[in-house]
């Protein structure tokens, strides 16, 4: 009977050594069949655009396909719900962007936990919001608009409610005590073309959107609600400058679904770090106004906590708290 439990205790040391090295073969070896990148938006947008960029690259260093997969709907909750419901085994990623995580989850019912249904991989590039008004408006600078608007009634567009853009816009209305009435539009364009023609006062749209018409003279730019000033703009001030804390970050990422092994977590952002430091790969994204990013797991799980006060505060400004 002493030898039996003598074998019995030595043949489950033996597998606690086994099975970690046999989760972590499985890591290394991955991918050994095709990955399915799902992003919630339509082709063809920022985070569409760099999620094949991403994947493009993953394809050829990996030597293993990747196919980039548009679920729309939602907000991008349908696609968020469904690589959470996925297997976790590394061979369905999301790449979505903040809305998914910090926004969508307070203002509408999901079918997903954003925090416990997935594991944060890597932040590849951040889209800035920028701030730019109709260029009739007489006003050259945030306090000039600020002082124009207090003394009437303005409006402002989003490219929906509850996008980014919609929630930076209630927040600035909220931080400058301005009246102001929303007008969601079905997407970037529409709202870009009524800014233009002067339907609307004020919009919070990303640098692909704004910055070819400020080139042209047809709006002006007046902030960036991001953390520093743009590259692209070194001469304009970020929204932070005037009311501190201003920053409602456009991330776009991979996340896998929770419980993916490690070794498949490290591997990926690995990949996905080194593809946005490529300086190439950087050119091309700074080029269509996003800054490069590849954080690390660790680092993206702290900018998603770090970041969520300031989206809580943004969606009680648009009145969108559930």
């Amino acid at each position: 009977m002493q030898l039996s439990r003598s074998r019995v205790r030595v043949a489950l040391a033996l597998s606690f050594l086994i099975l970690p090295t046999s989760l972590y073969a499985q890591g290394t070896d991955w991918p050994t069949k095709p990955v399915t990148v799902v992003v919630p938006f339509a082709a063809g947008g920022n985070t569409d655009v760099m999620a094949r960029m991403a994947s493009s690259r993953l394809a050829t260093e990996l030597k293993q396909t990747f196919v980039v997969e548009n679920r729309v709907g939602a907000a991008g909750a349908l696609a968020a719900a469904y690589v959470a419901k996925a297997a976790p085994d590394g061979y369905t990623l999301l790449f979505g962007a903040a809305p998914q995580i910090a926004v969508v989850p307070r203002i509408q019912k999901v079918n997903y936990d954003p925090l416990k249904d997935f594991t944060p991989v890597s932040v590849f590039g951040t889209g800035p919001f920028i701030l730019a008004i109709n260029a009739g408006i007489p006003a050259k600078t945030m306090q000039e608009f600020v002082a124009y608007g207090r003394s009437r009634k303005l409006n402002y567009g989003s490219g929906g409610t509850g996008s980014i853009g919609h929630l930076s816009g209630a927040l600035f209305v909220a931080r400058a005590g301005l009246d102001s009435i929303h007008i969601p539009f079905k997407g970037g364009g529409p709202a870009m073309t009524s800014l233009v023609g002067g339907q609307i006062d004020m919009y919070f749209g990303n640098a692909s959107e704004i910055l070819p018409h400020a080139e042209t003279g047809k709006v002006r730019i007046l902030g960036v609600a991001t953390n520093k000033r743009m590259q692209q703009l070194p001469n304009v001030p970020t929204i932070s400058e005037l009311y501190p804390n201003f920053s409602l970050n456009a991330w776009n990422g991979f996340l896998v679904p929770a419980k993916t092994p490690q070794a498949i977590v490290d591997k990926l952002a690995q990949q996905v770090i080194a593809t946005a430091r490529d300086p190439a790969i950087a050119a091309q994204l700074t080029k269509l106004g996003i800054e490069p990013n590849g954080t690390t797991p660790k680092e993206f799980v702290a900018q998603i906590a770090r970041e969520q006060p300031q989206f809580d505060a943004a969606i009680k400004a648009a009145n969108m708290t559930q």
